[in-house]
């Protein structure tokens, strides 16, 4: 790979270290045209000017805000973010002021968490805008005698604030799509009476257009869905593996991609946990290892953190390590970023980077960092990212810092 031409930073101030495990989203960033517009770990939203780095503005988090996990910008200039904390609030902000334009809190729907730890918070797990509407899924999560359950709510919200629809379920939603007149949800676990992985919702309605979920059984179901013209591309939890489906849920093509390998006295499986797809082709990435007999191993699935590109009919085209564990990614045109976090089993700080890559070709540029890459978006040949401070619990030492970084691919 490539080393990007420029990386640039600024500093957001102080956060407490990540973890060797990854303990879950709570930075987000966005690209609006000339601006760069962070969400922080405090609640913060903070719009920096994209050629500069110069800060334009900032809102500062309150008592009542969460960790800003997910951002998307509208076409009318405004940004809006979603917060894990005890309102689960979604806010839109002007983009070139900050100002509040408005606030749902989904709480209100998906209820109080049963307990003041970050697993319980309401979470906004994504938000997706067509320019007009923004459609945004909370969900929140209960445990009672041993019994896991969630409820969630998928909004779509007006300019001004009205919201247009919602649709619920006792299942997790995970990621949301929206193309032409379809958004499509995602549910990663579905121990209730929800069991489809994934729904195709009219956009204008809310009403469901078609259903799909992988033959396997168990709570886990779909970690990503990237919309096609004339159908979806989900990443499936339940079988580990990739699907190619026509618009009325049927298979085209599968691909396998964390199956169960034997390594040494071990069986092995990684999730695929994000996908895009475009005219060019498919890109799959791959999380962790994990053991079929409990949760600890000593061994690494062949497969897990690596990116999978595949041509539109599902022919292999290229595979490339993305070093750790990748919370997200971003994609613009021909282009994906993804954001390498930790290796948790080996504690190794090479993985720690900035990668981008061509749907249709792979390797792009791979810059790697002190902390972890824990958030990232990509627009117009601009990547930027977040960067987090780690210490790894066998190490003691801390690694990079809180900072926004910014390249160019030109």
């Amino acid at each position: 790979m490539s080393e990007a031409r420029r990386l640039r930073a600024v500093d957001l101030g102080e956060v407490e270290p990540a973890r060797s495990r990854h303990a879950g989203r709570r930075s987000a960033v966005a690209l609006a045209e000339e601006l760069v517009i962070v969400g922080t770990a405090d609640g913060d939203i903070r719009a920096f000017e994209a050629a500069t780095l110069d800060e334009r503005w900032c809102v500062p988090g309150d008592d009542d805000d969460g960790a800003v996990v997910t951002m998307v910008t509208q076409g009318d200039g405004n940004v809006v973010v979603g917060e894990r904390g005890q309102s689960g609030t979604v806010r839109c902000h002007d983009r070139e002021t900050g100002l509040l334009r408005w606030r749902e809190e989904t709480a209100d729907d998906v209820g109080t968490p049963q307990k003041d730890t970050r697993f319980f918070l309401p979470f906004v797990v994504d938000i997706v805008s067509d320019g007009e509407r923004t459609y945004a899924a909370a969900r929140r999560y209960e445990r009672d005698s041993g019994e896991r359950s969630f409820t969630s709510v998928v909004y779509a919200v007006e300019a001004d604030g009205t919201v247009a629809w919602q649709y619920q379920t006792d299942a997790s939603p995970i990621a949301l799509d929206r193309r032409d007149d379809r958004l499509a949800v995602a549910y990663n676990r579905c121990p209730g009476t929800h069991r489809d992985g994934l729904v195709i919702l009219d956009a204008a309605s809310g009403e469901q257009q078609t259903c799909w979920d992988p033959d396997e059984g168990g709570e886990r179901r779909v970690g990503d869905v990237s919309l096609v013209a004339d159908g979806a591309v989900i990443a499936s939890h339940a079988d580990y593996r990739g699907y190619r489906l026509d618009p009325d849920g049927a298979m085209r093509w599968r691909v396998d991609l964390g199956r169960p390998t034997d390594v040494g006295d071990e069986t092995l499986y990684t999730y695929p946990n994000h996908v895009h797809a475009s005219e060019d082709g498919v890109v799959f990435v791959t999380g962790n290892t994990y053991a079929t007999e409990g949760r600890e191993t000593e061994g690494l699935h062949p497969r897990e953190h690596t990116a999978t590109g595949l041509m539109p009919a599902g022919e292999p085209a290229w595979t490339e390590d993305v070093g750790g564990f990748a919370s997200e990614l971003a994609a613009d045109g021909a282009h994906v970023a993804i954001p390498g976090a930790q290796h948790f089993r080996t504690r190794d700080a090479e993985a720690h980077g900035l990668r981008v890559f061509d749907v249709a070709d792979g390797p792009v540029t791979d810059r790697r960092t002190d902390g972890v890459v824990t958030a990232v978006a990509i627009a117009d040949d601009t990547v930027a990212a977040v960067e987090e401070p780690v210490v790894y619990h066998d190490e003691g030492t801390t690694r990079g810092d809180y900072r926004l970084l910014t390249t160019s691919l030109d």
